[in-house]
């Protein structure tokens, strides 16, 4: 998902982003079922791009929303920085960072010193929340 793999012109793609926005309104919902329409390619563009926000990405892959803390601070990170990772939340002693693995969503949840689990693909959010009721 770097700019390096782009096919597609920035302002093309800026173009594409914003019919979408325009055909979703502010609805997530809606918006992931506009992205669940573009072709593989493009949609790999978009989702790697500063076009998106993280929360954006995140709803697109799990289709729910994490809280509205978290939702506010994933709107405010470019979908772009999903490749270092974002700080979802914290729960008692443990931090869930959402990030992108290549194509795949990853979710990974950490104590101060070590990865206690990833978890990969559209059930990653909700297997990690499990863990971590299991954990606690």
């Amino acid at each position: 998902m770097t700019d390096v793999s782009r096919r597609t012109p920035y302002r093309e793609l800026a173009k594409i982003a914003e019919s979408l926005f325009k055909a979703s309104g502010d609805d997530e919902e809606r918006l992931a079922s506009h992205l669940d329409t573009i072709s593989p390619e493009l949609l790999r563009e978009l989702l790697g791009s500063d076009l998106l926000n993280a929360y954006q990405v995140f709803y697109y892959f799990f289709r729910e929303s994490p809280g509205d803390l978290e939702k506010e601070r994933m709107i405010l990170t470019p979908a772009s920085m999903l490749v270092k990772g974002v700080a979802l939340r914290e729960v008692d002693y443990l931090v869930v960072i959402f990030s992108m693995d290549g194509d795949d969503p990853l979710i990974t949840v950490m104590d101060d010193s070590q990865v206690l689990g990833h978890y990969r693909g559209k059930t990653a959010y909700r297997d990690a929340m499990q863990f971590i009721d299991e954990s606690l």
